[in-house]
């Protein structure tokens, strides 16, 4: 029974977080915060001149 209930719960914490995810701010937000973490991981380089990618 808590097996299902606790199913049932992160279903719908997923459902919400879709719903949320599908709103043009918030889309924003997510491209924003995407570019500025790569654009941070772009910038820094490790020792002895090689990047990680």
């Amino acid at each position: 029974m808590a097996g299902t209930m606790r199913k049932l719960l992160i279903s719908t914490i997923a459902t919400k977080v879709f719903q949320e995810a599908r709103k043009p701010e918030n889309q924003a937000k997510a491209k924003k915060a995407f570019a500025d973490f790569q654009a941070k991981r772009r910038g820094s380089k490790r020792p002895g001149g090689t990047s990680r990618y």
